[in-house]
C-alpha cells in the first residue's frame, strides 16, 4: 500500500484548522469586533428623564466619570443647556467624577456616589480611562454599575457617553470605535441603554484641518490660528474640545427626546449578560480594630490635609511608619484598598492567606499631586475566605526615576513633600464580603 506525500501535509492543515477554531471564541471574548461609528444610539432612549423635564419637575443629573468629567467643561455646559431647554424644571447636579479612575472603581462606588443620590439621570463615561482594560472586564464593571443603579430605581434612566484620548483617534478616522467603546456598546445594546460617542465630530474637524488634536499652549492662544482640541492629547480645553462635546450631546438630547416609553427599564430584571459581573461590589470603611502599628485618624476642620476626599472617603486613616498594617478577611472573589497617593507615598508588602507576600508601590508618574486611588490585593477564580494583610514598608520607591525627567524637578523644588514614604487609606473595596465587619461607632 502506498502512501501520499501530500498526507503529512493535510494533517498538519487539519491539526491547524482544528486549533484554529478551538481559539477562536477565545479570541473573539477578547478582541470583539470594532462598532461601526455612530455618533448617537438612541435603544430604549431617556424617557423618563424627558417626562419630567417637559413637565417642570425637580431633576437629579448625576455626572459618573473620570478627568474630562470631573473638569468644568461638558458636565457645566450640559447642565446650562438643559436648564435653558426645559426652564420650568429644576435640575440638581451630582458630579460624581474622579479623575484618573475606571469603571472598574466606579462599579464600588456607584451606590454612595451616585445611587445614594436619587438622580434621574446618569451620565456615565470612563471609555478613556478604560482604554487599557480588557473588553470582557469592561463589560463587568460596566455591567455591574448599570445593575446596581437599575436595582436602587428601575426609573432611573442612564446614558453612555464617549470620549477619545490621543491614542483612539486613528479608530475613530477609521469610521469604528475605540476598543472600550466597543465593549460598552455590549453592554448599552443588552439593556437597551442610549449612547452618545463625543469624538467622532473631533476626528472629523481634525480630519479636514479645521481642528488641531493636540496643541501647543502658544497654538491654544493663537485665537486668530485653527482651535487646538487639547495640549495632552487626553484632556480638552473648556473653549474648544469641550465646547463641541457639549455640541454634539446638544443635538444627541435632542434626537432622543421622542425616543422610548415612561416607565420602569424592561431590562433591570433580566439576566445578566456576564453572570459574574460587579453587581455585588461593595465598600467597606476601614475600621480601627483592622489597624495594627501607628495609625493617626486624620482630623477634619480648616487643617485637614485630605479635605477635599471627604466626601468620597469619610475617615481618613494615615501612617508612615513601617511595619504598620492593615488586616481584614473576605469572602469573595476580589478586594482592593482605596486610598489616596501622591509625593508621600511608599510601598506596600501584600500578603493573601498563606501565599508569599507580593509588593504594591503607591507612587506613579502622576504623583507631584494628591489624588483618590485604589489597589487591587487579591483575586480569587472563585468565590474564598482568605485573610488579608497589608503592611507599609521600609523601602521608598525611586521617586525621581518614576517621574520621569521633566516631573522629577519637582523633587529638588518641594523636597519636604517627597520625604516621608507613608499610606492613606479609607476603606476596602470588596467583591463579596468582609468577614465578621462591624463598623466603628460614630462619636456623638
Amino acid at each position: 500500500m502506498t502512501t501520499s506525500p501530500h498526507l503529512p501535509n493535510c494533517l498538519t492543515l487539519l491539526l491547524a484548522l482544528a486549533i484554529s477554531l478551538l481559539f477562536q471564541p477565545l479570541v473573539r471574548a477578547e478582541s470583539p469586533a470594532p462598532r461601526p461609528f455612530q455618533e448617537l444610539t438612541p435603544r430604549d432612549g431617556l424617557p423618563n428623564f424627558f417626562e419630567k423635564a417637559k413637565s417642570g419637575g425637580e431633576i437629579t443629573v448625576a455626572y459618573f466619570g473620570g478627568s474630562i468629567t470631573a473638569a468644568p467643561g461638558w458636565r457645566v455646559k450640559s447642565l446650562e443647556w438643559l436648564k435653558e431647554r426645559y426652564p420650568d424644571a429644576t435640575f440638581r447636579e451630582v458630579n460624581a467624577a474622579i479623575g484618573g479612575t475606571g469603571s472598574d472603581l466606579g462599579a464600588f462606588r456607584v451606590r454612595q456616589d451616585v445611587i445614594d443620590h436619587e438622580p434621574d439621570l446618569v451620565f456615565v463615561e470612563f471609555a478613556v480611562n478604560d482604554g487599557g482594560t480588557a473588553p470582557e472586564q469592561i463589560q463587568r464593571t460596566m455591567e455591574g454599575i448599570v445593575r446596581q443603579i437599575w436595582n436602587a430605581d428601575p426609573l432611573t434612566d442612564i446614558c453612555f457617553v464617549y470620549t477619545l484620548a490621543g491614542s483612539m483617534l486613528g479608530d475613530l478616522q477609521g469610521g469604528h470605535f475605540q476598543r472600550s467603546a466597543s465593549a460598552m456598546e455590549a453592554v448599552a445594546d443588552h439593556y437597551g441603554i442610549p449612547t452618545i460617542h463625543f469624538g467622532g465630530e473631533i476626528a472629523k474637524q481634525v480630519t479636514e484641518g479645521r481642528l488641531i488634536f493636540k496643541g501647543t499652549k502658544e497654538q491654544a492662544d493663537d485665537k486668530g490660528g485653527t482651535p487646538v482640541f487639547s495640549t495632552d492629547g487626553v484632556h480638552p480645553l473648556v473653549e474648544t474640545g469641550h465646547a463641541i462635546y457639549q455640541e454634539v450631546l446638544a443635538r444627541s438630547l435632542t434626537q432622543l427626546e421622542t425616543s422610548g416609553q415612561p416607565g420602569p427599564h424592561k431590562q433591570a430584571g433580566q439576566e445578566p449578560l456576564h453572570p459574574d459581573n460587579w453587581e455585588n461590589a461593595r465598600i467597606f470603611p476601614v475600621t480601627r480594630s483592622m489597624l495594627s502599628g501607628i495609625w493617626e485618624e486624620v482630623p477634619t476642620g480648616d487643617a485637614d490635609p485630605f479635605k477635599g476626599f471627604r466626601h468620597r472617603l469619610g475617615k481618613i486613616w494615615s501612617t508612615r511608619t513601617p511595619g504598620s498594617a492593615l488586616e481584614f478577611t473576605i469572602e469573595g472573589k476580589h478586594a482592593r484598598v482605596y486610598d489616596i497617593i501622591g509625593p508621600g507615598s511608599g510601598i506596600l508588602s501584600v500578603t493573601v492567606g498563606e501565599a508569599a507576600p507580593k509588593k504594591a508601590t503607591r507612587f506613579d508618574s502622576h504623583c507631584t499631586y494628591r489624588r483618590l486611588s485604589n489597589v487591587s490585593v487579591a483575586t480569587f477564580p472563585e468565590f474564598d475566605r482568605q485573610g488579608i494583610r497589608v503592611e507599609l514598608t521600609e523601602e521608598s520607591p525611586d521617586k525621581a526615576k518614576i517621574l520621569g525627567l521633566e516631573k522629577a524637578a519637582d523633587i529638588e523644588k518641594n523636597p519636604a513633600r517627597y520625604r516621608s514614604n507613608g499610606w492613606h487609606i479609607g476603606a476596602i473595596l470588596v467583591i463579596g464580603e468582609v468577614v465578621d465587619y462591624e463598623p466603628d461607632e460614630e462619636a456623638p
